[in-house]
């Protein structure tokens, strides 16, 4: 704890530096105004005691990239996401798309709880959510909580939330776009969308399709993905949509370099379909939602050069049903109360199929489990200046048969309308998966849930009229019954035996300097006690913006150092620099040209241990606009 307050002293004195107010800003005061929807209700985020960036959807298409991560990882301080080739992140053993904040999160990613429109996204028995799954196609901008979130979502919420905000046409009129991009390894990325608005019915349809070879032999990928979304405003205050998103892939894993496989394929199907019903009054809004994700799994392990191919395949099926009811009432001035229910039905089986139809199926797992919690949370303004946040979670699973309080405590300070200063304790809490209880050796069927507490401040200051923003972030984490896998009685067995111990700080800031140019930076330092995979030490991203007339242009250069690939008694850390350029030219108004290269300084390192990274790549293609 004595780190902790040094954290403190050092925040306080940073933040008389850098969050004292300006004398522009002063004099023309501006509003702090950015609005999520991450905390439901909708909230600006200078009334939100976590810390939370947003991903514009203007970010998400400039990358010009299928799918949301890797914009993700550039733009989020924290947060970290493993890769291991062109496009693709696959499953199962060598598999990328770890997600980890401040070192929480873990492999497979069930300490980072990912959101489609607040929906949970994760397999019923694996309990982590699918990389793959998650494309730009839909998405209108992305919040990112970065710290526990328990208290709001529950289980795996552990380390933060990821939440996709889907798009929707506002206005009235029809949209079409057709994209498509070529580039290295004769990686192929298409998309057609459709985004209508007539009066009081709004809709938007997108079909994907992504190819490549990959930069390595048998390291192709290919993916079909659909998404459709329909919404009606019933009224002023009363509103409703459905969705649905289907992605099929496959993807093949040639193993580490040392350790090369062959047919080692996976077939993957994901769906995710959802209904929601909303209001919204002067005093109070709410909403009902409903939700249903299913998935087909089929899996070859592969085989050694020179050995024998498998005589079965894996298959999983499984199922992720959910609703959740809130509303919020301004009781008085200054006040908002929201109280929530959720429910959570998950479940699946799993089994090894023979190819010899005469040899019965060796069938894994077969379970479900109930969870059903409610969540109250107060918010209230004191003395104008103050904001005091405090929420309670009961979580109760069938499983476990015992109720999990999560507590969260917040206070924010805004000594001007261009500053705010906040504090948050929170606990993180995850409910152990059927994977970990069930499924394959060192399965444990009386593993107990995760616990952490995050103790943490932060600051937000707008200056030169808004065009300049800066955030600033101290925390420390601490847990001490998180599951890894031990030696018992000789065997490897899952263990509440792991620990917890991180602190660090993030910055984040956004110049923008005039109409044609704009600035980002934002840098994440982590020092972990006790280390784990896919979490650097130090994080960077610089970026520059240039628009003029019909050509734009854009730079950035991520840093990661000291990037744990491997733990225990012989780690393994790397560090690399990766430089991106990316520019277009709108030659008609309905059409964009561009091009974009990628590791142009044809680094060479690992993110996975035993999967190399690709090198130079240049892509291009074309954007229509009907």
């Amino acid at each position: 704890m004595k780190k902790f307050y040094c954290f403190l002293t050092c925040f306080f004195i940073i933040s008389q530096s850098i969050f004292a107010v300006d004398p522009l800003t002063n004099n023309n005061p501006v509003e702090l105004q950015e609005i999520v929807v991450v905390g439901a209700p909708a909230t600006d985020v200078k009334d939100l005691p976590m810390t939370v960036s947003v991903v514009t959807q203007q970010q998400i298409e400039e990358r010009h990239d299928q799918s949301l991560l890797p914009v993700l990882a550039e733009q989020v301080p924290g947060l970290f996401i493993t890769s291991r080739g062109v496009m693709g992140y696959g499953v199962a053993n060598g598999a990328a798309g770890t997600m980890t904040i401040r070192g929480v999160g873990g492999s497979p990613s069930t300490g980072v709880l990912l959101l489609i429109d607040g929906h949970p996204q994760y397999m019923g028995l694996m309990g982590h959510p699918l990389a793959d799954s998650y494309q730009s196609m839909m998405a209108e901008r992305v919040e990112v909580v970065s710290g526990p979130a328990s208290a709001l979502y529950g289980s795996n919420a552990m380390g933060g939330v990821i939440n996709i905000v889907t798009k929707k046409q506002t206005q009235d009129g029809v949209k079409t776009g057709i994209n498509f991009m070529y580039g290295s390894y004769n990686t192929l990325s298409t998309e057609i969308n459709n985004a209508i608005r007539a009066g009081k019915f709004n809709s938007y349809v997108s079909l994907d399709y992504n190819r490549t070879d990959g930069h390595r032999e048998n390291m192709d990928f290919e993916q079909y993905s659909g998404y459709a979304k329909v919404g009606y405003d019933i009224s002023d205050h009363w509103k409703t949509f459905a969705d649905l998103n289907l992605t099929n892939y496959k993807a093949s894993n040639p193993g580490t370099v040392n350790a090369l496989l062959i047919d080692n394929d996976v077939d993957i199907i994901r769906g995710m379909t959802s209904f929601s019903l909303e209001n919204n009054y002067k005093k109070t809004s709410g909403a009902l939602k409903f939700f249903y994700n299913f998935g087909n799994h089929e899996i070859n392990d592969g085989y050694k050069p020179g050995g024998q191919p498998l005589d079965y395949r894996f298959h999983s099926k499984d199922n992720m049903l959910g609703a959740s009811l809130f509303q919020s009432y301004s009781f008085f001035k200054g006040n908002l109360t929201t109280a929530k229910i959720d429910y959570q039905h998950v479940g699946g089986d799993a089994r090894n199929e023979f190819l010899n139809k005469q040899t019965p199926d060796n069938n894994l797992v077969d379970k479900s489990m109930d969870d059903i919690a409610g969540y109250l949370n107060i918010r209230q303004v004191l003395f104008v200046k103050l904001i005091l946040n405090a929420a309670i979670r009961l979580d109760y699973n069938d499983y476990f048969g015992s109720a999990e309080w999560i507590p969260q405590l917040g206070l924010n300070y805004l000594p001007s309308k261009n500053t705010t200063l906040k504090a948050i304790v929170s606990k993180g809490f995850r409910y152990p998966t059927i994977r970990e209880m069930y499924m394959f050796p060192p399965q444990n069927p009386e593993l107990q849930p995760e616990e952490l507490v995050n103790y943490e401040l932060s600051g937000l200051q707008n200056l030169l009229e808004k065009r300049l923003n800066i955030g600033l972030n101290l925390y420390y984490i601490k847990g001490d019954n998180s599951i890894q896998t031990a030696l018992v009685d000789g065997k490897p067995k899952n263990v509440n035996t792991g620990k917890i111990e991180n602190y660090g700080l993030e910055l984040s800031s956004r110049y923008n300097i005039n109409s044609h140019l704009d600035v980002s930076l934002n840098y994440a330092w982590l020092h972990m006690e006790y280390k784990v995979v896919a979490s650097p030490e130090h994080k960077l991203y610089a970026g520059v913006n240039y628009v003029r007339k019909k050509w734009s242009a854009s730079t950035g250069v991520q840093y990661v150092g000291n990037l744990y690939t491997t733990v225990g008694n012989n780690p393994s850390t790397g560090s690399f620099v990766l430089w991106n350029v990316r520019g277009s030219y709108r030659p008609v108004k309905i059409l964009e040209i561009f091009a974009k290269g990628e590791n142009l300084l044809d680094q060479q390192y690992e993110i996975n241990a035993g999967y190399p990274m690709p090198g130079i790549m240049i892509f291009g293609g074309l954007n229509v606009t009907l």
